[in-house]
């Protein structure tokens, strides 16, 4: 788990080229606009260059950092907001944790929001996150209609456990987190970074199984289609 450091300014990134700095810059004040009723602008922005520094830490190609940190530490806003009381509640949240979180947090994650729709919150987080998800889990869950395009691994943090009522964890051990009264599963599901095709698609059919038992247990109202 990880806890935010306690920059006072977007300066306090040591060797950001202009064009970063600026895109950070335009990225606290959307983020602080957004949230100008709930948090202290300097708080947002100390948890954007927190999130951009953590993704850095793992990123070769810096590009794109600006947004994903954006995206990053919207999600820590409304985590930190939902545990604060600031955010109102309004659906179980379930968090997926696996070591690089480019793998199995990702495919359960997908999964859950496939068949949930909007009646269950969705967070993924990564004890040691990679570069990026590995290319054949992104293909496999294209084979069954899914796209992970838009995802990417994320650092687990304090603020993220703490909005979770459900975490399941996958692989991460010791290095997974752990929260006195919050429900826990330990999913015990092979590493499907450079599994054959064969053994990559059953990883994947037996987190859709555990995914669909989970979504039973949290809503036991909801119909869900036939097993494929």
């Amino acid at each position: 788990m990880t806890t935010p450091d306690t920059p006072t300014s977007l300066g306090d990134v040591a060797g950001l080229e202009p064009a970063t700095a600026r895109a950070l810059h335009s990225a606290a004040e959307r983020l602080a606009y957004a949230y100008d009723t709930t948090f202290d602008a300097a708080e947002v922005r100390e948890l954007l260059v927190d999130s951009y520094r953590q993704l850095a830490r793992t990123a070769r190609i810096t590009q794109f950092l600006p947004t994903l940190a954006e995206r990053l530490t919207r999600e820590r806003l409304e985590a930190l907001g939902a545990t604060r009381g600031l955010i109102a509640k309004r659906v179980p949240e379930v968090l997926f944790v696996c070591v690089r979180n480019a793998g199995r947090s990702q495919m359960a994650a997908a999964l859950t929001r496939h068949y949930a729709g909007t009646a269950l919150h969705i967070r993924t987080g990564g004890s040691d996150p990679g570069e990026h998800i590995h290319p054949d889990v992104v293909a496999a869950m294209k084979d069954i209609g899914l796209s992970l395009d838009e995802e990417f691994p994320k650092p687990l943090t304090d603020d993220i456990l703490a909005a979770a009522d459900v975490v399941i964890t996958m692989g991460c051990g010791d290095r997974c987190p752990y929260l006195p009264g919050k429900r826990y599963e330990d999913w015990p599901i092979d590493d499907p970074d450079g599994a054959p095709a064969d053994q990559l698609a059953a990883i994947r059919d037996d987190i859709d199984h555990r995914v669909r038992g989970l979504i039973a247990s949290l809503l036991p109202d909801l119909t869900l289609p036939v097993s494929r």
